[in-house]
Formats: C-alpha cells, structure tokens, sequence
C-alpha cells in the first residue's frame, strides 16, 4: 500500500527518511550533531573514513534539506560551524533506535561496537 501524488508517483515515507537521511556519512554527521555545535575539522576527526570533499557533499545536502545550519564568521582565518536546525533536531529518536537496532544485532552475532557514536548512559 503506498500512498499517490497528484502525478500518481509513489510517495513513501520511509524512501524520504531515507532520502533525507542515508548518505553515506548523513546520519553519523547528525548523530555528531545532536547536542553540539562542530566546526568541520572536528567532524572529520569524528569521522575519519570521509574524505573531505565527500563530508563537504554530505554536509551541503544536510543544510539544503533543513537538517543543519551552517554558519560563517566573518573572520581569518575563515569559522565555520554547524548544528541541528530544530527539524533536524527531530531525528534524534530515530537515530538512537537505529543505533540499539543495530547495536543489539551486533551482541545476537558476538560482536561489539566500536565507532565514534556514543549513546550518553
């Protein structure tokens, strides 16, 4: 069942979440996001297996959709930094349950997370 457009296109929630969302770095990007502000230095740091012309792609598709803010201080060398617009501050829940989803398929099959994201205890 899905659900039409006036051009009878199907319109699925979750291809637009996914859209939105699962860009090769998109979702960590927004897990590093959730409760800070970062500049891009850091989240390559956090995400070292992003080239930067790929966490420069995926930060501009993040911004274009509303997700993030990106913000340029007006100084030398240049500042830029980025955090959640309150839209994308809305994907919390989903990425904290795609993280214990995937975190408990990892302990079914012996093994154990060992990425940047952290869930706070």
């Amino acid at each position: 069942m899905g659900c039409c457009n006036s051009n009878n296109s199907v319109i699925c929630p979750v291809d637009i979440t996914l859209d939105l969302i699962g860009g090769k770095y998109k979702s960590l990007i927004l897990w590093h996001l959730v409760d800070r502000t970062l500049r891009f230095g850091e989240l390559k740091k956090l995400i070292p297996n992003a080239t930067p012309k790929m966490l420069t792609q995926q930060l501009r598709e993040l911004e274009k959709d509303n997700l993030i803010i990106r913000t340029v201080y007006p100084v030398v060398p240049p500042k830029v930094e980025y955090y959640l617009s309150e839209f994308g501050k809305s994907i919390k829940p989903i990425l904290t349950t795609m993280y214990a989803w995937g975190e408990d398929y990892l302990k079914k099959n012996g093994l154990e997370a060992s990425c940047s994201m952290v869930v706070d205890q």
